[in-house]
């Protein structure tokens, strides 16, 4: 069970207050930490908690952010071979602010991320050999992304891309992945739709009909939409009810445990259903990586939930 993930690793400087500041306000009394991040780091992570041997493909500075970033992947025991340093860049840096809701803003400062290329992946790729899971946000530049997906699909691997943050894509990428993870916003982003007229539903329909073979919308609290690209139907599955206390990385955790289950042989739905329960721990809890579960952390929860005979 291997999976390579290609993305990035930001720094998350987090501030906790009661709402978040509208433009141009100025509020006191926040809670200040720092947290390793960036979507690509916090997929691994999540993957490799939940028994997977993860690789990780990226790019950091040569600043005490990046050596920290590095540290704190091999301490997860992922392989941070390939996580190259760019001597000229800084590491890429999250300013996120979280309300009393767990709900959160986030500016992203990429950094050395966008110092990631098409020929540093297709280097680092053929050394790794095989695997059956790519895993990839939208925080490398697109070219990178690209190269990514054609080596995995010609290897045989899944594709998995999370399209954070959205934006539209050509239907040369898109043919390439196997499942698609956007979340409610991003999947009408995707389509050039307006955010405030966009519908799920049309939107799901035009990306299958670019090519993506399978699609999951994830809907926070609302739980997560399958559209089957092979038989035309769609599923809900639920979110599974907890108090939230930070959702800044429960998209995250959502896409590096479905590749497990994936990678284990459950059905999309089955490890969709694995992934709405692992993420719903993690909003449970304070910041981006100390909030991902461990396998026997999802097992037990998903076992007290179980009806009882």
């Amino acid at each position: 069970m291997k999976i390579v993930v290609v993305g990035s690793l930001n720094m998350d400087l987090v501030v906790r207050m009661p709402k978040i500041p509208r433009p141009g306000e100025t509020l006191l009394g926040g809670v200040f930490k720092t947290f390793p991040g960036g979507k690509g780091a916090n997929q691994a992570v999540a993957a490799a908690r939940l028994g997977a041997r993860v690789t990780m493909i990226g790019c950091v500075g040569d600043d005490a952010f990046g050596r920290e970033m590095r540290q704190t992947l091999s301490a997860e025991g992922i392989d941070t071979t390939h996580v190259l340093v760019h001597p000229e860049s800084a590491t890429g840096v999250a300013l996120i602010q979280v309300d009393a809701k767990g709900q959160n803003s986030i500016a992203v400062a990429s950094g050395a991320n966008f110092e990631l290329t098409a020929a540093d992946v297709e280097k680092a790729m053929l050394s790794i050999g095989k695997f059956d899971v790519l895993v990839m946000p939208l925080e490398t530049p697109l070219e990178t992304i690209y190269t990514a997906a054609q080596i995995a699909s010609a290897g045989g691997a899944k594709v998995l891309l999370n399209p954070a943050p959205a934006q539209v894509l050509e239907p040369d990428l898109l043919h390439l992945v196997d499942v698609l993870l956007p979340n409610e916003y991003e999947v009408g982003l995707m389509t050039g739709a307006d955010l405030a007229a966009a519908d799920i539903h049309q939107s799901a329909k035009q990306l299958l009909s670019l090519g993506v073979k399978d699609l999951i919308v994830t809907m926070g609290d609302q739980g997560a939409l399958f559209f089957d690209g092979r038989t035309n139907t769609e599923m809900l599955i639920p979110a599974c009810p907890v108090q939230a206390v930070d959702s800044t990385a429960a998209g995250d955790c959502f896409v590096g445990a479905l590749a497990v289950g994936l990678c284990e042989g459950q059905t999309i739905a089955g490890a969709a259903a694995f992934a709405s329960a692992a993420s719903a721990i993690s909003v449970t809890r304070a910041g981006a990586q100390p909030s991902l579960p461990s396998r026997a952390e999802v097992e037990k929860f998903i076992c007290e939930r179980k009806p009882s005979p």
